[in-house]
């Protein structure tokens, strides 16, 4: 599985990338802003089997970074991942196409347990 992970924190990617490894998630491509990961996506043929992107960023937000996706693909599972809790901001990145919403900070049982949900929910629909 290959996951693009986009948060101007690298902490946070590492964070990510150790609970994920938990899944044996091996392959993973960071970027710290919506246009790395655009250029990410770009350079990576086969695209990504999951993206975790946090909505505030420099250079290009999260959000920003979601319309831009799935302006080209519909499929890929998208998940934010952010401090941002307000509803009316769940429902904006779920209007922009996002799979799921995580809110910071989250437990490593909380991340695994959305991205576990999003992936076999993306794999009852195929």
């Amino acid at each position: 599985m290959k996951v693009l992970l986009v948060d101007d924190s690298k902490t946070m990617r590492n964070i990510e990338k150790k609970v994920l490894g938990t899944l044996n998630v091996t392959e993973f491509v960071e970027a710290g802003d919506g246009l790395e990961a655009l250029s990410a996506i770009a350079a990576t043929p086969g695209g990504f089997d999951l993206v975790l992107i946090d909505w505030n960023m420099p250079n290009m937000d999260g959000h920003t970074l979601v319309t831009r996706i799935r302006e080209k693909d519909k499929t890929t599972p998208l998940i934010m991942c952010t401090t941002e809790a307000e509803k009316n901001r769940v429902i904006e990145a779920i209007k922009a196409g996002v799979n799921n919403y995580i809110i910071k900070p989250f437990t490593p049982e909380i991340l695994l347990e959305k991205v576990q949900a999003t992936l076999q929910k993306l794999k009852a629909a195929a």
